[in-house]
């Protein structure tokens, strides 16, 4: 059963990069994942290994050491990784650097390209995100995180929430109002983008509970008195907004890359344990029953691995591929959760032990119906733009 992008692997290049990626996380098996998740402990060995190869800046450019390729190739990357032992939890202890940084690339200065992208690059700066506050969610023009600049610095206070790998980050892409709301124009200007440091004198971290992906801690932080220089500031002040719209559209077709390659991996589990789970003399595979939701999901996930390499490819080609990636992200959401679902099904009782770690998989597996941004989002968008429906929120 195939794991990766094969039908776009078509050069030797691509094909190179599947499997130098594949060969680094093949070192890391079920057996390391399962440990990580029962004590929750961070990958920091699987993140060296990858910073090692050269793959955290994949989409970075050249002239700062990375490989400067585009959004096809990481999401190549990015489905192998998602396909491997570690899941959700692997692709969520590189996947930043992937996405994260491209309003450094797009609108940051050279000064601020030379000081930042070579560390991030090579793994000596870990980075973290801060965009989402508990009462705002979606609704990202009513976050409450205010920076307020004196002389050549800004001062926050705020909060933010499910800020990945907080715990371990040195550096934050923070948003926050830096003119309130009700003296802007519009609701979308007056938000500023910074990549400040994380400086825990001034950032309190306090770690989320959560039903999986215990290896990569999810966290709500609370911000009193960070002090930002204006010089981390990214592009112009008020306008942080659009910055962050850059980086959604490849959000998405890597975020769908990536649960495709965990919907094959438990889907795979499944059709072997089905061919090799002996009931009344024969093996459950020959029932239909069983074949044919596996078939199905199958059939799902192919048909969401063509939307995300078309809307990869759009996105690489400069050409609008907003409702594809979406509709990328929600085809994929929807068939790993299933295939995940199914394999538990599979596995009948033994799906639900820990041993044959379908279920780790599948704990995983929801947070892709939730983030990075929700299903009935995604509907909201594709019906507003594409169906010429009124706006509904």
């Amino acid at each position: 059963m195939t794991t990766t992008f094969d039908a776009l692997a078509n050069t030797p290049e691509r094909v190179a990069l599947r499997d130098a990626i594949r060969q680094i996380c093949d070192r890391f098996d079920d057996e390391y994942w399962g440990e990580l998740d029962r004590t929750h402990t961070f990958p920091y060995e699987f993140a060296s290994a990858v910073a090692e190869g050269g793959w955290l800046g994949i989409a970075m450019p050249t002239e700062y050491g990375g490989a400067g390729l585009g959004v096809t190739e990481a999401a190549i990357m990015m489905q192998v990784v998602g396909a491997s032992a570690g899941a959700f939890a692997a692709c969520s202890t590189i996947h930043i650097n992937i996405f994260g940084l491209h309003s450094i690339v797009k609108h940051g200065t050279d000064e601020q390209k030379e000081r930042w992208l070579p560390k991030v690059i090579n793994g000596e700066t870990r980075a973290c995100f801060g965009v989402t506050e508990p009462d705002a969610g979606l609704d990202t023009t009513k976050i409450k995180t205010r920076a307020v600049r004196q002389g050549d610095k800004y001062v926050v206070h705020g909060q933010k929430i499910w800020t990945s790998t907080a715990q371990q980050a040195d550096k934050i892409v923070l948003l926050a109002r830096t003119t309130p709301i009700e003296e802007c124009r519009k609701p979308t200007e007056g938000l500023s983008l910074f990549f400040a440091d994380f400086d825990r004198n001034a950032i309190d971290v306090h770690e989320i509970p959560k039903m999986g992906r215990h290896a990569v801690n999810s966290n709500q932080i609370f911000i009193d008195g960070l002090e930002i220089p204006v010089t981390d500031r990214i592009g112009e002040e008020g306008q942080g907004f659009r910055y962050i719209l850059d980086s959604l559209n490849p959000e998405r077709i890597l975020n769908a890359a990536e649960v495709i390659g965990m919907g094959r991996r438990t889907l795979a589990r499944a059709a072997d344990y089905a061919r090799e789970r002996v009931v009344f003399g024969r093996p459950i595979g020959k029932n239909q029953s069983i074949q044919h939701p596996l078939a199905e999901c199958w059939s799902e996930l192919y048909a969401a691995e063509l939307m995300t390499l078309h809307a990869a490819e759009l996105y690489d080609r400069g050409e609008s591929c907003g409702a594809v990636a979406n509709a990328a992200k929600y085809l994929a959401a929807d068939a790993g959760f299933r295939a995940a679902d199914r394999a538990i099904r599979t596995h009948g009782g033994m799906g639900y032990a820990q041993e044959y770690h379908v279920e780790r998989y599948f704990r995983e597996m929801v947070a892709c119906q939730l983030a990075p941004v929700s299903r009935e989002m995604i509907l909201n968008f594709i019906a507003e733009r594409e169906l010429g429906q009124p706006k509904s929120y």
